[in-house]
């Protein structure tokens, strides 16, 4: 019989921080078992009561969401999607890089977070919601327009569609009424119904993609994706209230110069109340002493344009044991006779001498000790210090899957968010970055220019992926001017879309400045993406005071270092093409593929950086673990691999030679 004290020595540590990351609350379902009702129960109420009010007016809200960092303030955002299903449509807004782009980023993630199915659901958010809107369910119809006799009608004529929508709706002022109501027609068409949410996300299309949505021009401007995302409450008016959740929004403007400025935003949001725009309700999500900072900077108006301010409040020594409880039941399962403590073994003395009588702590700070404690328990004595960069490798193969799952196309991101990841990673690698190169103002944010160490000259980069040849000739007009100013400033054109046929002037354009030297073409493969994107995750994260490696909270100056150290982004064939980071040998197994190991960091490495991070582990537990991001490799390749370690000494065998299940693995002392 196997006891619990073995469990918790071959397992990985309940408390590993990695294990309680909340990132993108909507794309990322929390396990219920690890949720402490208790905790935040009157914010939950307070929120389900407002959500149940606009159930019944629709009129739009605001709350100001506030907390310590590490209160749990975006797992709270979890519960809530999960528990007010059923009577709301829930969408994610990360921060934004750039002020004159937030009303596009904000459409784009409202619909990429509409178009997720639910849990539960064959439909996407977008489509319930759609399927919802009175034009379809007034019982005073003859005959609900869903039935399927007359909606096969409606599907088969797109003018009675739009008509019959124009007429429900014609007192609320709805904005391109028939381009709008147009695109919802499209939705209802499994065929174009891709093409349709990427009108609708704000994507610059192509001609031909237009022609297809019989539509002559994209979402070009912030008020036209400001009106768009109007008229998706104006219509809602007897659907679910949309929430809205926007994350950590004191990052807001981090391609501005970094510095703490919401006031367009409430702005923004003063606007949606005095327009009367309906069934929204705008969550802000921001640390309570960043709002301490700002608030007296904000306009009163715009003050008043937040309805209720919601402070998540410290947890009490009942609420830390019920979360230890949580983490540990899964080990205390596998056991025949369980523990006399659910939290075995750690004890309530442990809470009480961390936390003194009466005092408050967070969540976070919870986890935080019970890792300490399992760490020392596991190993009979104080760990010795933790490898940051061991913990980095492994939080990056976890963060690179995630975001290879969830970035299918280079042009899931818009232009700007793109070229703030790339320029992000450089800063990381202290190279000199100055932002906005193109003298366009519409095209900008495509751009930015840097310097190579030792060099003296500059070199500009711009990014480009809409497929429109309109937008494709404006941004090579744009460099031609620039190019034309700054003869002796290289350009590097990043395009994995195509570029054209001969006879566009685009195309021409293209073809004069990006054929030869000193100017270049560089086509990005999606793996260098994947990249950018989960390195700039964590840079989000860092300045959120949400980055936790082992034992400690990662500022972005730590994260950086900890970058340059494990050389993590030298994989990336796009750093590599722009001579960022040596180019590395291209093999048979081409890394630049998606398939390729994250950072090329093979199953051995990470069984090695697990090691080194859970310090004592079960062979098999290795095996499993290494398994489940490795699935190509074996398991008896993977024990092979375990064999290679310790052939070299680094690490430890620890139990019977011939029984492979009772044996344990331990990193070697390091010198």
């Amino acid at each position: 019989m196997v006891s619990i004290e073995t469990i918790i020595q071959r397992s990985v540590n309940p408390f590993d921080p990695i294990s309680f990351k909340t990132g993108n609350f909507w794309r990322e379902n929390q396990e219920a078992s690890l949720t402490v009702d208790s905790i935040h129960k009157e914010a939950m109420v307070e929120i389900e009561t407002l959500v149940d009010q606009m159930a019944q007016d629709h009129h739009s809200r605001t709350i100001m969401l506030l907390g310590d960092s590490g209160s749990g303030k975006s797992y709270l955002l979890g519960r809530l999607k999960k528990t007010l299903k059923p009577k709301a449509f829930f969408a994610y807004i990360p921060p934004w890089s750039d002020h004159e782009w937030m009303r596009r980023h904000l459409l784009r993630h409202t619909v990429d977070s509409l178009m997720q199915v639910p849990e539960g659901e064959t439909d996407s958010q977008l489509m319930l919601w759609l399927k919802s809107l009175s034009a379809f369910t007034n019982r005073s119809l003859k005959q609900r327009i869903f039935d399927d006799q007359v909606w096969t009608l409606l599907q088969s004529n797109r003018k009675k569609f739009i008509t019959h929508l124009k007429k429900t709706y014609q007192s609320l002022g709805i904005a391109q009424a028939d381009s709008f109501f147009g695109i919802l027609y499209d939705l209802t068409n499994p065929e174009l119904y891709p093409t349709a949410c990427e009108w609708l996300r704000g994507d610059d299309l192509s001609e031909d993609s237009l022609q297809d949505l019989k539509l002559k021009r994209s979402i070009e401007s912030e008020e036209a994706a400001w009106e768009i995302l109007a008229n998706l409450g104006k219509i809602s008016t007897e659907t679910q209230p949309i929430v809205l959740c926007l994350d950590n929004v004191e990052l807001v403007g981090m391609g501005s110069g970094g510095s703490l400025n919401l006031q367009p935003l409430l702005s923004l949001n003063t606007r949606l109340h005095l327009e009367g725009i309906t069934n929204f309700l705008i969550i802000i999500n921001m640390v309570k002493n960043s709002w301490k900072t700002l608030v007296q900077r904000i306009q009163n108006s715009d003050r008043a344009g937040i309805h209720k301010f919601i402070f998540l409040k410290r947890i009490g020594l009942d609420e830390a044991e019920a979360i230890w409880a949580n983490r540990l039941y899964p080990l205390h399962q596998q056991v025949s006779i369980q523990p006399l403590s659910p939290i075995y073994p750690l004890t309530r003395q442990d809470l009480e001498e961390k936390f003194p009588s009466g005092s408050k702590t967070t969540p976070r700070s919870v986890l935080h000790l019970g890792r300490q404690l399992i760490e020392t328990y596991k190993i009979g004595q104080p760990a010795p210090p933790a490898d940051y960069g061991s913990g980095l490798k492994l939080l990056w193969v976890e963060e690179f899957k995630k975001t290879q799952k969830k970035v299918a196309k280079i042009s899931y991101f818009s232009a700007p968010e793109r070229i703030q990841m790339l320029q992000t990673a450089m800063e990381a690698l202290r190279l000199p970055v100055a932002p906005k190169f193109l003298l366009s103002d519409k095209l900008a944010s495509y751009s930015f220019s840097y310097q190579l160490s030792g060099e003296s000259e500059s070199i500009g980069v711009v990014w480009s992926e809409d497929p429109n040849m309109k937008t494709f000739f404006f941004v090579m007009d744009a460099c031609r001017r620039i190019i034309e100013q700054h003869p002796k400033t290289p350009v590097y054109l990043i395009r994995a879309e195509k570029v054209g046929e001969s006879k566009l002037k685009g195309y021409k354009l293209f073809k004069e400045l990006f054929t030869g030297s000193p100017h270049r073409h560089i086509t990005p493969h999606l793996d260098s993406l994947h990249y950018l994107a989960t390195y700039y995750t964590l840079v989000k994260e860092a300045l959120a005071g949400e980055l936790v490696i082992a034992d400690q909270e990662i500022s972005l100056t730590r994260l950086q270092e900890l970058i340059r150290e494990t050389e993590i982004l030298h994989g990336c064939i796009l750093l590599q093409d722009l001579g960022i980071v040596p180019a590395t040998p291209k093999t048979d197994s081409d890394p630049s593929q998606p398939e390729a190991a994250p950072q090329n960091l093979d199953a051995k490495d990470f069984i090695l950086n697990m090691v080194i991070n859970q310090h004592l582990l079960g062979r098999e537990t290795a095996i499993d673990n290494a398994h489940a991001k490795f699935d190509t490799i074996s398991p008896e390749r993977l024990n092979q691999l375990i064999d290679e370690l310790i052939q070299e000494r680094k690490i430890d065998l620890i139990g019977p030679l011939n029984d492979p299940k009772s044996q344990f693995i331990s990193r070697v002392p390091q010198v």
